[in-house]
């Protein structure tokens, strides 16, 4: 199948990779024209200089760019992808934005004669890299159904929630999850360290229980040896829950916790950890008992 993949970050290069080694013709957009190209070298296929060239011609226009704003661009901007999509064509947006944008496109194509499904997905570089991602879908079952084989080229789950949208509240509900279990494993670690525990020892123990999570299971070993130059940038997380939060305001829901942890990793990009993995919620646990915080003081 011709496809194209608009956004060639962390996450869409690997996944753009996938496409191609399933024997698709795929052609890539990004913004940065060099990181195209490298992608070319590595997989082969083609690289465009806009996004409208990207896709014209292409059976399903898959992107995974940074927020709403970089979505728009790409989409209904100037050179936009959707300027240049075919009659009946497919739109799959994998980037993780805001109902409302996702609604709003799916709207646009409509109009103009092809699909869009909002599929934003989990599982970090590892996930993408490895072909293992999980993929919350929003839009038309017949849409869906024409992605699904071709997304399953770097998915090991994927599933249609709901209308247009309904994928990108559901990555909402994923975000606001795991940013509760890495804090409470946080500071579940760091109270084992400050209490002389072995923290091996100790996950080993309590991960075969009631508090295992693919946190614990994933981040222990680098939290605790104080490596956070992987995963799920700190910056970005920022930018999800911010998302959350929006929307919760606008649904009328309470997320305390989610707007606690927000401002926590506030306080870890005050430590220069803007960049740093999701799981340095630890160091900023460190760091305050390192000042010799109260006991029981977050």
């Amino acid at each position: 199948m011709k496809v194209s993949f608009i956004g060639l970050g962390v996450m869409g290069y690997p996944m753009a990779g996938h496409l191609q080694r399933a024997g698709h013709a795929v052609t890539v957009f990004n913004r940065t024209q060099s990181r195209a190209r490298k992608w070319v070298e590595e997989y082969g296929g083609a690289a465009a200089p806009t996004p409208a060239e990207a896709a014209r011609g292409a059976a399903i226009v898959f992107a995974c760019v940074g927020r709403d704003a970089d979505l728009v661009q790409v989409t209904t901007g100037e050179n936009g992808a959707f300027s240049a999509m075919a009659d009946g064509g497919l739109f799959v947006d994998h980037t993780t934005a805001s109902a409302t944008i996702a609604r709003d496109l799916a709207k646009v194509a409509e109009k103009a004669g092809f699909d869009f499904v909002d599929a934003p997905v989990s599982g970090g570089e590892a996930g993408a890299v490895n072909g293992k991602l999980t993929i919350m879908c929003g839009g038309k079952p017949d849409a869906y159904a024409r992605a699904e084989p071709v997304m399953a080229a770097y998915a090991r789950q994927m599933r249609l929630l709901g209308p247009a949208g309904a994928g990108q509240l559901t990555k909402m509900v994923n975000q606001i999850c795991i940013a509760g279990v890495v804090q409470g494993l946080a500071e579940g670690l760091n109270l084992a360290r400050a209490s002389g525990l072995d923290i091996e020892a100790v996950v080993e123990v309590i991960s075969k229980g009631a508090a295992q999570s693919w946190q614990m299971e994933n981040r222990h070993k680098t939290m605790a040896a104080g490596q956070y130059d992987h995963g799920f940038a700190v910056e970005w997380m920022r930018k999800d829950l911010g998302i959350c939060l929006e929307e919760a305001r606008r649904a009328g829901v309470s997320l305390p916790v989610a707007a606690l942890v927000d401002q926590f990793y506030a306080d870890v990009e005050g430590m220069g950890g803007k960049r740093w993995d999701t799981s340095s919620l630890f160091a900023r646990q460190e760091h305050l008992r390192s000042k010799g915080t109260r006991r029981g003081e977050a």
